[in-house]
């Protein structure tokens, strides 16, 4: 396994909803159908659809709802890296409160703490009535680029 950053670098100035929409291209964030609507090194949030994120009981998955945890803890953690740095996963863990079937789930990670070194979030996924479905939390290397 390599430590290849799996983003770019943070940039310069704040990511606008388009170039967030591009962020996600040709990626993970784009198979689940993830739509990121917000991003800051305190705050970012996405939504999902639970239509093809489900587990065979038509249930949403519990590792994608872990995939839309990491995706905006560590879209955060980029911007939070700063130029010419990356942040890269090191931590993560859920727990699962509600089963959901359908419609679209909305994420929102918050930062808890954010260092030098390391950034840490806490990431509450709701349903379309504002019901808690998971509770994540993430935590990101903030490496220099070699």
């Amino acid at each position: 396994m390599t430590d290849t950053p799996a983003t770019t670098t943070a940039p310069d100035e704040p990511l606008t909803v388009e170039q967030l929409r591009d962020l996600g291209r040709g990626t993970l964030i784009e198979r689940m159908e993830i739509q990121l609507t917000e991003a800051s090194a305190q705050r970012c949030s996405g939504t999902m659809s639970v239509e093809g994120n489900t587990q065979p009981y038509g249930l949403l998955h519990g590792g994608a709802s872990v995939v839309l945890a990491e995706t905006l803890g560590s879209v955060a953690a980029m911007l939070a890296a700063g130029p010419g740095r990356y942040a890269v996963g090191v931590d993560i863990n859920a727990t699962h409160h509600r089963a959901v079937r359908e419609g679209v789930v909305t994420g929102v990670a918050s930062a808890v703490h954010v260092g030098r070194s390391t950034a840490c979030y806490d990431v509450v996924i709701s349903d379309e009535r504002g019901r808690r479905v998971c509770t994540s939390r993430i935590t990101c290397a903030l490496r220099d680029e070699v």
